[in-house]
């Protein structure tokens, strides 16, 4: 493992490559989980995601995977019998709509087409058709590398009985989010991507809309996945069962360092490399998969040339360069690779990627100008339009 691990590139779309910094936070002293030592991450962490989240609720953690905050938005909100509209607009879409079939809730599906974004006006009529409980969307679909409109969904959704619930496991913290703002009730979230730390970690923000359902007594059964315990706890700067303490610490670092380039400058620095990377893409012949209306800032799909297999790039590149980038494991695949610009990316990260995918075409018989994907994205990395050349 010592050869691999000073050569692999860890460039999916999460897990994401964690920093040194938040690395060595994480090796410290396992903490006493309800010392005052660790109060002090919970509570300094809390305070440090509430601008990356655009919110003044409280955040509630969990030790667990974003499935597992996904499914506890839904059991919070759900009474047995009750409707919910799932938006799928890809993958993890169809992950939501199954996680509330298995909660026995009555599910409405709103398909839409794969790399396009949500349709607002669509989701307003089907909330006339039925009483819904909750509109469940995902912000940043990984699968297709799509961002949907929740400032345009929430002002649909605000004024009815309904909850707006939204995973936003691979948009925040490299996406915009402003959840009081855009009128979203439940937000979920997790560690592993553009919050730079390990998985384990799930996180959760309620609106006082939502408490209102979430505090009813005829909801699901529940107990580890209770928001009401959550709330409580966190009250104290705790959490109601074991908290990851040391990946805690690592998310308190991160959000120190987000803070410290300053939550804009983050942003803006994902929507850039993001953009370098499609443009050196497009010069090596590998197309943006998708509309350009709502194109992620922390995922870039690509459409693979019909001459070759995507399941051929991610092993070559896997093979000959050690880095993992990912294909689709849905109807895509074969057809669209995928590859993070999420988390501590840097424009060598951009550059090294585009370098070795020009290698990979190449050696996969795909005909590629020599060093443009490289020229393509510095030009972007410069600041320097096409036009200007």
């Amino acid at each position: 493992m010592s050869d691999i691990s000073s050569l692999y590139r860890l460039r999916l779309p999460g897990p994401t490559a964690v920093p040194e910094r938040i690395r060595q936070a994480i090796a410290r002293p396992v903490l006493n989980h309800r010392g005052p030592e660790f109060r002090a991450i919970l509570s300094r962490a809390e305070e440090l995601m509430k601008p990356v989240l655009g919110t003044a609720n409280p955040v509630l953690f969990f030790a667990s995977s974003g499935t597992g905050v996904m499914e506890a938005s839904l059991v919070n909100i759900l009474a047995p019998g009750e409707r919910v509209l799932v938006c799928i607009h890809g993958q993890f879409g169809e992950r939501f709509a199954s996680i509330a079939a298995a909660l026995n809730a009555q599910v409405d599906q709103l398909h839409f087409e794969w790399g396009r974004g949500i349709d607002v006006a669509a989701i307003a009529e089907k909330l006339k058709t039925a009483d819904y409980r909750a509109v469940v969307v995902v912000h940043n679909e990984s699968s297709t590398a799509i961002v949907a409109d929740l400032a345009a969904l929430g002002r649909v959704v605000k004024d009815t009985p309904a909850l707006l619930v939204v995973d936003s496991v691979s948009g925040l913290g490299g996406v915009e989010m402003r959840q009081d703002e855009w009128g979203v009730d439940i937000l979920v979230s997790s560690s592993q991507k553009a919050l730079m730390c390990p998985p384990g970690i799930g996180l959760a923000s309620v609106s006082q809309k939502a408490w209102k359902i979430v505090d009813r007594d005829s909801g699901m059964p529940r107990f580890y996945w209770d928001f009401r315990k959550a709330r409580a706890s966190i009250e104290k700067s705790e959490t109601p069962f074991t908290s990851p303490v040391s990946l805690m610490a690592g998310l308190r670092e991160a959000l120190e360092m987000i803070h410290e380039e300053g939550l804009p400058n983050v942003l803006a620095r994902h929507r850039r490399l993001s953009t370098a990377l499609r443009s050196g893409c497009e010069a090596l012949g590998l197309r943006t998969f998708g509309g350009p209306d709502w194109l992620s800032s922390t995922v870039v799909a690509l459409e693979v040339p019909a001459s070759l297999n995507g399941g051929d790039i991610v092993k070559r590149m896997y093979d000959h360069h050690q880095t993992a980038i990912a294909g689709s494991r849905n109807k895509m695949q074969g057809r669209v690779i995928r590859i993070g610009t999420m988390g501590h990316l840097q424009d060598g990260d951009i550059l090294t990627d585009l370098l070795y995918l020009e290698e990979t075409l190449d050696h996969l018989g795909f005909d590629v100008r020599p060093g443009a994907g490289i020229s393509a994205a510095a030009v972007l990395e410069r600041g320097v339009t096409a036009d200007a050349r």
